[in-house]
């Protein structure tokens, strides 16, 4: 008798599950187009380089690579820096763009300029402010990267001068 007049609980049940759902589905959404948003208005592709970048040539690239005491392969990116500019540079950091086959970029990366030092049997990759750059002067410099993708192409890098802390 109560089929006519009471709802049955199976409808009722069903009901009481799809709000749940519902807001859990809708939260969701939210958070995707949140993190969409704020992770394609921070590209680091469209930052502009220091305007003392212009003054840093970097020439006489050369690669190399070797395996560190793990087994990992490590590549070195070397070459000589030179400050055009009439400012001591303390800090550079270089924006690196390795490339695969068809041209597209395979991996990006920020990196800090190292000049090299020799004081020992060994060329020693140290950081500008310990050795700063001054006006007119050139330095042999060193990027480290402890892993290349798979994916690249084995030519070398588009390297641009990003960031640069001047004395």
């Amino acid at each position: 008798m109560g089929g006519f007049i009471e709802p049955s609980p199976s409808i009722q049940q069903r009901d009481s599950n799809r709000i749940p759902i519902l807001v859990g589905m809708v939260l969701v959404i939210v958070i995707v187009g949140i993190i969409a948003l704020f992770s394609r208005g921070q590209s680091k592709g469209s930052a502009a380089p220091h305007p003392y970048a212009a003054n840093l040539k970097i020439s006489d690239l050369k690669m190399s690579a070797a395996e560190n005491f793990v087994g990992a392969t490590v590549t070195y990116l070397d070459g000589m820096v030179t400050n055009t500019g009439d400012k001591i540079v303390t800090h550079v950091a270089v924006h690196v763009v390795f490339k695969d086959s068809l041209g597209q970029i395979a991996q990006a990366e920020d990196v800090p300029l190292h000049v090299l030092q020799t004081g020992g049997p060994y060329p020693d990759a140290v950081d500008l402010s310990t050795s700063p750059l001054a006006p007119g002067q050139s330095k042999p410099f060193r990027l480290t990267f402890e892993h290349v993708t798979e994916e690249w192409n084995h030519e070398f890098p588009e390297l641009r001068v990003m960031d640069v802390s001047l004395k």
